[in-house]
């Protein structure tokens, strides 16, 4: 398997497995994933109510960009980069998306 449909299957793994989780405080709300594969953009997003009030927000979102796995936005107390990492991503092709490029020259993780 290349490296992209590896990264591909690796988030998609991530996605399923969190998409499993209802909080048990939105009973009425749903999680959806949201794969893009032509443009390599992936997401699980929680959709519903919570009473009389519209929820509807991005939990974690993924993108593969020249090579790497850009973490975009992450609500969550999961360590998802880590979960990446033991998933077998090495560093160097792991970018925190949701960090302004100054803070990800100290990171650890991939600039760009």
């Amino acid at each position: 398997m290349d490296k992209i449909e590896n990264y591909r299957n690796i988030i998609t793994n991530i996605l399923e497995k969190y998409a499993k989780i209802t909080p048990a405080n939105l009973p009425d709300v749903e999680n959806e994933i949201i794969v893009d594969t032509l443009r390599d953009s992936y997401q699980l997003v929680r959709v519903g109510f919570e009473n009389r009030r519209r929820v509807h927000y991005c939990v974690f979102h993924f993108d593969i960009r020249n090579d790497k796995i850009w973490v975009q936005h992450d609500v969550t107390d999961i360590p998802v980069a880590q979960l990446l990492l033991d998933a077998g991503v090495p560093k160097e092709d792991l970018v925190l998306g949701f960090h302004a490029p100054y803070m990800r020259e100290i990171s650890g993780f991939a600039m760009a």
